[in-house]
């Protein structure tokens, strides 16, 4: 039942302090599971982890997730803490404050969202699956995409466009290889969900008509909340989804029918 589907469970999240992550946070502790909070800053780690008021089932650790070494490392401090890894959950990502017109994006904005949305993502999860190979006993891979990667961006340019459809394709990819050893791995698309002050900034700097021609696109008429997101990861990471991998979860309130 509710708030009981994840009980002990040992859940690594990437970018778990922006908007979208801190929610996640919040809903997997909710649900009974222990959860790694890790981001690029230590402070905003130490706020976060506070903000959970959790103590028992909280830990932070800093990791770049384009860099190896620094996953490995934080893999390596979730187990000696948890004594386990069941779930990691890809949140790391976003357009980074990069321009969206296509004139505007240099070669150094296109490296670092790609970077970070697609090439972060992989490193997680081939580090995620190494220890869950270990243990054994499988596990589960949520990746965080975005109604980008199935049609566009709405606020982001084209880079973060391609990374997001790149995700789609991994996760796919992934499934299909890492399925024999009981490893799940699964997408969320959501659209604009005002998890975040950047999304808020971004949205606001629109035109009115702008933002009415968007939320008409909406067939429920509104943007999403993170709590609606953070269900759709639920979701896939309990036993509901059992039979269930390979897929990106579409959570766009209509907007894109794939």
């Amino acid at each position: 039942m509710a708030g009981e589907r994840l009980i002990d469970k040992v859940v690594w999240l990437t970018g778990a302090c922006g908007g979208l992550g801190k929610n996640f946070c919040k809903t997997f502790i909710r649900e009974g599971a222990k959860v790694c909070v890790t981001d690029l800053d230590q402070s905003m780690i130490t706020a976060t982890v506070k903000e959970l008021n959790s103590a028992a089932n909280t830990m932070g650790a800093v990791v770049d997730v384009c860099q190896r070494p620094s996953i490995l490392a934080a893999v390596s401090k979730i187990v000696e803490h948890f004594g386990k890894l069941d779930i990691l959950v890809n949140v790391a990502g976003g357009s980074l404050y990069t321009p969206s017109k296509v004139q505007d994006i240099d070669e150094n904005s296109w490296d670092k969202v790609v970077d970070v949305n697609l090439k972060g993502t992989f490193l997680c999860s081939q580090a995620a699956a190494e220890q869950f190979r270990r243990q054994g006993r499988g596990g589960k891979i949520v990746n965080v995409s975005a109604l980008a990667g199935r049609w566009l961006g709405s606020l982001a340019g084209c880079h973060y466009t391609a990374a997001k459809a790149g995700v789609i394709g991994l996760t796919r990819h992934l499934a299909y290889e890492l399925g024999p050893d009981g490893i799940y791995v699964n997408a969320i698309a959501p659209t604009i969900t005002f998890a975040s002050q950047r999304t808020v900034d971004l949205w606001n700097d629109r035109s009115e008509e702008y933002k009415e021609k968007i939320i008409s696109q909406i067939p429920l008429r509104r943007a999403s909340t993170p709590e609606e997101v953070a269900a759709g990861v639920i979701f896939l990471c309990s036993d509901e989804a059992s039979y269930i991998t390979g897929v990106t979860l579409d959570i766009n309130g209509g907007r894109f029918f794939s």
